[in-house]
């Protein structure tokens, strides 16, 4: 049973992130139904599936807050900005909830003041309606208009019982709307020797005499229909008074001619048309292909296309990708291994798996991707409630929210991304009179974008508040003794203080920002991630924060070379081209040393003047010119051996603190290459040129 619970938190988080959007969306359009709907099936979902697997609070306070919903689905409560406001703070109890690992009394009282504050504002704005629905007293049962009589055949698909569904337990709540009355089908239950209590083998009919309403009875199956064959119908008149056949016919087991039929005796209607001359014999079977036509269309219609989906935990997809970074390295071997025999058949089969394994590789990494959606949906909320904290208008922009990352990067990059937005919230965004004062909208606005750019995928955080105040930081920069007061620097130099340990230009230390860790939070988090930040201003118009983040963490395409006797990976992202250099085509040129690459300037470093590589560099050696974040670098090594899928392996204590490192990988013939941090290189060498 511990795996069921588990997968309810995980399928009730799921839910808890939907609600959360739909609210948000529902306080700034009260009117649309959709997103009404949309809120109760989450809560709906979240209520049954609670009770279902054992988890009695989450069930018995959801199901308040459903019902709350219920009236506003029927137009009885109005969804007021008290409402979604209370819902919200519900659903951040729920949570709360689920992360408990028993019940637990005194988080349990902690919902009792938000459902107090719940029935005042529907005993208030529900009226009548508040109380039918049982929202005032919760021990009555929920009614509404008229008592009416449903036909309900339920039929569950085979493997329903597997992931915990208990179709008794469906049966129970639908008597609790009123009187019910079952019959069973156990025809497709097999002998003892074939039987498999995994496997349900019955189905129901129903008949049901309630006052809740059609949408009640619906409500029961909500979270299984999209699973099940599910048929309810509104019984017209007395039943009692029915014939047999009429019953039939109206439950869809006969049709009227098929009644007819047999009551007269006599042929079909389509035969007695034909053999009295009416109608062409070719005309009635065209009229029957329609009709079945017209029938299997109908019956796609009515079912929902659902897309299989599996749940697997992360670490097991996370063992997998090892396996196949330990299959990487395998095949890699075995290329080697059969290039220096000269088999040709060993050959022919080392490219054949070379080409499966590819293809095993890119499957599995696909499979760790996600969209990004999910995360930049979470800054809605946290937008929302820093508005009313800090009371500034501001619209957040989402934009590229299909962009697919590794989970793992998704999840590191959370943190970051928070900051960024609470930063842009408290310094960047004006209050509303200061935005008057500069001729612009009361409300501000922040843009969470993202797009993938080769191996890498682009977010920005874009404001279009005041900007960063240069001279604010020059100051705050003196102070702290990060700069000399008479020092010259460019605005990008003075813009890079800003992600130093504990820099803020906040004048007072608030619940949001001002102790200086959230800039250098995001830069290390970043730079963990082998990605880059860069980040540009204009005063007056705003302030944009780009992240340039890898695809994946874990195995990446790599160009191999060497430098003396060490083998190096470069990440075949971050390069542009390999040129072949002369030693005598070396320039130095104000301090740096620069390479002319097409007639253009490169500024460059030798891998083993850097690492202090010993022994003599070949007469030709070759200039790989990179891509990094501030502009184009050259890397001088001694060959360029090709393309290499790269297994990232984590460097031991030993290497911690080598910044130009990222990780390690191991070749075919089981050697180690470093693998190089293009950035850190850089910027590093640059440093060392101007210091």
């Amino acid at each position: 049973m511990d795996w069921q619970r588990e997968a309810y938190r995980e399928e009730a988080g799921e839910l808890l992130a939907e609600l959360e959007i739909a609210l948000l969306e529902l306080e700034q359009s009260p009117e649309r139904a959709d997103l009404i709907a949309r809120v109760f099936r989450a809560l709906h979902t979240i209520k049954g599936s609670g009770a279902m697997f054992g988890f009695t609070l989450i069930a018995e306070f959801t199901h308040e807050v459903e019902t709350a919903f219920d009236l506003v689905r029927e137009g009885a409560l109005e969804a007021s900005p008290e409402l979604v406001n209370l819902t919200l703070a519900a659903r951040d109890h729920i949570k709360r909830l689920l992360g408990a690992e028993s019940d637990d009394a005194a988080l349990a009282a902690a919902g009792a003041p938000l459902l107090e504050r719940l029935r005042q504002v529907v005993g208030t704005r529900g009226g009548g309606a508040a109380a039918a629905k049982g929202i005032l007293n919760p021990e009555l049962p929920a009614e509404s208009g008229e008592e009416q009589t449903f036909r309900i055949r339920f039929q569950p698909p085979p493997d329903l019982l597997a992931d915990g569904t208990n179709p008794i337990l469906l049966a129970r709540e639908l008597a609790s709307l009123g009187e019910l009355s079952s019959l069973v089908h156990v025809d497709s239950v097999p002998c003892l020797d074939a039987f498999d209590p995994e496997v349900c083998y019955a189905s129901w009919d129903f008949v049901l005499t309630t006052r809740a309403g059609e949408n009640a009875v619906r409500d029961v199956f909500l979270f299984v229909e999209d699973r099940v064959t599910l048929s309810i119908e509104r019984i017209e008149g007395a039943a009692g008074h029915k014939r047999l056949g009429e019953i039939l016919v109206e439950r869809g087991a006969l049709d009227e001619e098929e009644l007819e039929a047999v009551l007269s005796s006599r042929p079909l209607l389509g035969a007695s048309l034909v053999s009295e001359g009416i109608v062409a014999p070719e005309q009635v079977d065209a009229a029957l292909l329609e009709q079945e036509h017209m029938r299997a269309a109908g019956n796609r219609r009515r079912q929902t296309e659902a897309t299989a989906t599996l749940r697997v935990p992360a670490a097991k997809l996370d063992g997998l990708v090892d396996v196949v970074g330990e299959l990487v390295t395998v095949q890699a071997r075995l290329s080697r291994h059969a290039t220096l025999s000269g088999d040709s058949e060993a050959i022919f089969i080392a490219e054949e798996i070379e080409r499966l394994t590819a293809q095993l590789r890119e499957g599995t990494m696909s499979v760790r991707m996600v969209p990004i959606a999910e995360t930049f949906n979470r800054f809605k909320r946290l937008v929302r409630d820093l508005s009313n904290d800090l009371g500034k208008q501001v619209n957040l922009a989402l934009e590229g929210g299909e962009t697919e990352l590794d989970k793992s990067v998704i999840e590191q990059l959370n943190d970051p991304l928070v900051h960024l937005v609470r930063n842009a919230m408290d310094h960047g965004i004006e209050g509303p009179e200061a935005r008057a004062a500069a001729g612009k909208p009361a409300c501000g606005s922040i843009r969470l974008s993202a797009a993938h750019s080769g191996a890498f995928v682009v977010v920005k955080v874009e404001d279009d508040g005041a900007g960063l105040n240069t001279a604010a930081i020059r100051e705050r920069a003196v102070a702290r003794g990060l700069l000399e007061p008479s020092a010259e620097c460019s605005e990008q130099e003075l813009f890079q203080l800003i992600f130093e340990p504990g820099f803020s230009t906040a004048k007072a230390v608030s619940g949001v920002s001002g102790r200086g860790v959230g800039m250098d939070v995001v830069k290390r988090s970043i730079e963990a991630l082998r990605g880059s930040l860069s980040l540009s201003s204009r005063p007056g118009q705003g302030t944009t924060v780009t992240l340039k983040i890898p695809l994946t963490l874990a195995i990446i395409d790599g160009l191999l070379i060497t430098a003396g006797d060490q083998f190096y990976v470069l990440p075949l992202a971050n390069v542009l081209e390999c040129v072949e250099i002369r030693r005598s085509s070396r320039e130095h040129r104000l301090g740096e040393s620069v390479v002319i690459v097409r007639g253009e300037p490169v500024p460059y470093v030798s891998l083993r003047d850097w690492f202090d590589i010993p022994g003599t560099p070949p007469p030709i050696e070759q200039v790989i010119v990179t891509e990094t974040a501030e502009s184009k670098f050259g890397i001088v090594v001694d060959h360029v051996l090709g393309d290499h899928h790269t297994v990232i392996k984590k460097l031991g204590a030993l290497y911690q603190h080598v910044e130009e490192l990222s990780g390690a990988t191991i070749l075919g013939d089981g050697q180690v290459a470093l693998i190089l941090d293009v950035d850190k290189l850089c910027s590093g060498a640059l440093q060392a040129a101007a210091a």
